[in-house]
């Protein structure tokens, strides 16, 4: 019962006029920057610092909270319309979301990411009201075995799923991994791969990366590949979903939420590992003619879970941040920055040293997931209306806020040569079927993964035992093993089921 009657003096703070103003300002400022690719809730929460520098904390923390969800409400938008990632949380939604308006289900696409947004949201900050000590206590026990084996399964699965081909998904994926090599070793501060050029010592963006192979390439594509074509307007059979759509859409938000709320608790890699995972899992649930739809005309799956996973990660990264000090991601890290600047410092003792903050900031949470919700839904019809925009003009516009995005994160003219580089890698990528989201997330989660690994082995003394000699490494092994051989065994005792059925197929 404490628990509840912190909660309800929380929500008393939260619901105060200037925090409540504070909270709406923070959600429509962050659904603004999800929008717009290039700009993440990292860099509009770090921009944003200096204007609160004189504002009372509980409304700051407020107003950031409200830019850092808010933000993966936004993400979604111009995924699903426009094939541009706002942020790299939003690339798994592109791909189903973007042929879902081709095939003119924008409307339901939209719908069922704000909806299973706001699920997932609120559910995920039960979770941090009830659990928040308990489930930071249990990922704390976590070492370096574990997060590298967790992030070897992320790669598994994903080259697994993505493409028509596991072998160009590997090649996708190492493509990533080595652009992720490119800068100073982590660990013995040497060069690495820079070729001499002063801007790669920082290794390269992974703004740069997202942009440039999501939406410069989808530009450059069109101009070249398609710009000839005249396509006919999208016909918009619906805007909302319909009962078809709820009934598939239900079961991937709750997968969604159950994948994602436990990696926000731990330094993994952020949203992108559930995202891809609660997609990966979709993808195998799916049957007959809702799986047909997968990278055809768009599964609603394909987004409500994804969606659901990203937003549950989001929230739940709020647990080890509070409780710890902890930051899994750079938003928190930030938010953790901003907590600092007000001289207070996160960790086991913030409960009980600074309750009214941590608790109106967890109210702020369920008002700000409604906030969303009202905001979003009713937007739907507004956004789909991007879609009537004459593509030359609408890519046009991409082009100009992807450049733009990417020169101011450090003004620099280098950012955009590579920019343009990695939109011309991202063409060829398209033009033979390679998927371009592995190499995202090889970039992403390779240095991480080389630093995890590196730490294990030090552990190990130099052994790779270390690997087996824990149970949650093991049972991470046999996940990644499966992973790999289970859909090949599979497809074999099927064959060998169609050649054993009177005309049914021939026995490999």
């Amino acid at each position: 019962m404490e628990i509840f009657s912190a909660l309800l003096q929380g929500f008393a703070t939260a619901v105060s006029p200037i925090n409540l103003v504070w909270a709406f300002v923070g959600c429509v400022l962050g659904t603004a920057v999800g929008v717009l690719p290039g700009i993440g809730p990292a860099v509009a929460v770090a921009m944003l610092l200096p204007i609160t520098a004189k504002v009372d904390i509980t409304a700051s923390m407020i107003f950031f909270a409200g830019i850092y969800y808010g933000a993966m409400y936004g993400g979604s938008t111009t995924s699903i319309l426009l094939n541009t990632p706002g942020e790299t949380a939003s690339m798994v939604t592109a791909m189903e979301g973007n042929k879902m308006a081709k095939s003119g289900r924008a409307g339901a696409a939209l719908a069922t990411a704000a909806i299973g947004s706001f699920l997932a949201g609120t559910i995920a900050t039960v979770l941090v009201t009830l659990f928040a000590p308990a489930v930071a206590e249990f990922a704390v026990k976590l070492g370096p075995p574990e997060y590298f084996l967790l992030m070897v399964l992320a790669f598994t699965t994903v080259s697994a799923v993505l493409g028509q081909s596991t072998l160009r998904g590997m090649t996708s994926l190492f493509l990533g991994l080595a652009l992720g090599l490119v800068g100073m070793d982590q660990i013995s501060g040497q060069a690495r791969y820079t070729g001499g050029v002063p801007e790669l010592l920082d290794g390269v963006e992974i703004v740069l990366i997202a942009v440039g192979l999501f939406a410069v390439a989808e530009v450059l594509y069109y101009a070249i590949f398609e710009g000839r074509v005249v396509e006919t307007q999208n016909k918009m059979s619906r805007v909302y979903m319909s009962g078809r759509d709820w009934r598939r859409s239900v079961p991937a938000w709750l997968r969604g939420t159950a994948i994602g709320a436990p990696f926000g608790c731990i330094p993994a890699g952020g949203t992108e590992i559930p995202t891809f995972l609660s997609y990966a899992v979709e993808k195998k649930f799916a049957k007959g003619a809702d799986k047909e739809e997968f990278g055809t005309r768009g599964a609603i799956e394909g987004v409500a879970g994804p969606e659901s996973a990203n937003n549950a990660t989001v929230t739940t990264a709020l647990i080890p941040l509070l409780t710890l000090g902890i930051p899994t991601s750079n938003t928190t890290a930030i938010l953790l920055g901003a907590f600092q600047n007000y001289g207070i410092q996160p960790g086991p003792q913030l409960f009980t040293t600074s309750a009214a903050l941590v608790w109106a900031l967890i109210a702020s949470l369920y008002i700000g997931n409604l906030m969303l919700l009202v905001l979003n839904l009713p937007l739907v019809k507004l956004w789909v209306q991007l879609l009537k925009i004459p593509k030359p003009q609408l890519y046009a516009g991409i082009l100009i806020f992807a450049t733009v995005g990417a020169y101011g994160m450090r003004q620099s003219a280098f950012d955009l040569v590579l920019l343009w580089v990695i939109g011309c890698l991202g063409v060829l990528m398209r033009r033979f079927d390679f998927p371009t989201a592995p190499v995202v997330v090889g970039m992403i989660l390779g240095p991480l993964a080389e630093a995890q690994l590196r730490n294990a082995i030090s552990i190990g003394e130099g052994s790779a035992r270390v690997f087996v000699e824990r149970p949650m490494s093991i049972w991470l092994l046999v996940v990644i093993v499966a992973v790999l051989l289970l859909p090949r065994l599979w497809k074999r005792v099927q064959a060998r089921r169609g050649a054993a059925l009177p005309g049914g197929g021939v026995r490999p």
